[in-house]
């Protein structure tokens, strides 16, 4: 069992542009499908940093395995140690400490503009970045605050983009660790659930262009980020 642990919930969430940064930076890791039972008898004591992927199932489906997996990032929760949630992942980790997920009146997609949400004291996971930026999107759920969290993002379609609860736990909206493979299966496979007559969705030739720049500003944006979660354990 590796250090660090990537919990996934479906094939076509993998840990994307993650793995190379890990990869980059000689750091084994472990990647587990929980929706698959691969959590089960997992030491939880054992991980430094976790990551937690995205997903199309709702943090409140009565799904056994997600309750498990709840109860793990409580247990990692108590830990302290550095975790990261991606769209569901952030979803989920906003779930485990308490606060509400709700289904939004529609569904957010594609390259949208986010803008850092001002605090007396600017968080380190986003130094990096300018006040605005964009990320690529593909949710219809959103989740409130949890007691004590620092919010950190927000987009004109979605309040709550991201949080900090404490200094090692950050909950994002958004996909990171997109890339343009990724991107485009997403687009082969699933662009029927889209309605572009919807302002809050992008059409799939809006997520396509100018893809490969695109897709690089985010893979520098994730690489920041992914930095200082494994500072915060390795360092």
């Amino acid at each position: 069992m590796s250090d660090i642990l990537i919990l996934t919930h479906i094939d076509y969430c993998p840990p994307g542009h993650l793995a190379a940064v890990l990869d980059a930076a000689q750091r084994d890791f472990q990647v587990l499908r929980v929706d698959l039972g691969e959590l089960d008898g997992i030491d939880l004591d054992r991980p430094k940093a976790v990551a937690i992927m995205g997903g199309p199932m709702s943090v409140n489906d009565p799904l056994p395995w997600l309750a498990a997996e709840i109860a793990a990032l409580q247990h990692f929760i108590r830990r302290d140690i550095p975790l990261i949630g991606h769209c569901l992942g952030g979803q989920l980790l906003a779930k485990a400490l308490g606060a509400e997920i709700k289904r939004m009146p529609y569904t957010e997609s594609g390259w949208q503009p986010l803008h850092q949400v001002r605090a007396a004291v600017p968080s380190p996971w986003l130094a990096h970045l300018p006040a605005q930026f964009s990320m690529f999107q593909w949710h219809g759920d959103t989740f409130a605050l949890p007691a004590g969290a620092q919010p950190l993002l927000a987009s004109q379609w979605c309040e709550n983009q991201g949080f900090v609860w404490g200094d090692k736990i950050l909950a994002l909206q958004g996909h990171p660790e997109m890339t343009e493979a990724l991107v485009r299966d997403w687009l082969r496979d699933w662009a029927h659930l889209l309605d572009d007559s919807q302002p809050s969705q992008q059409s799939p030739a809006q997520m396509l262009d100018d893809l490969p720049g695109r897709v690089a500003a985010l893979n520098r944006l994730a690489e920041g980020v992914y930095r200082h979660w494994l500072n915060l354990a390795f360092a």
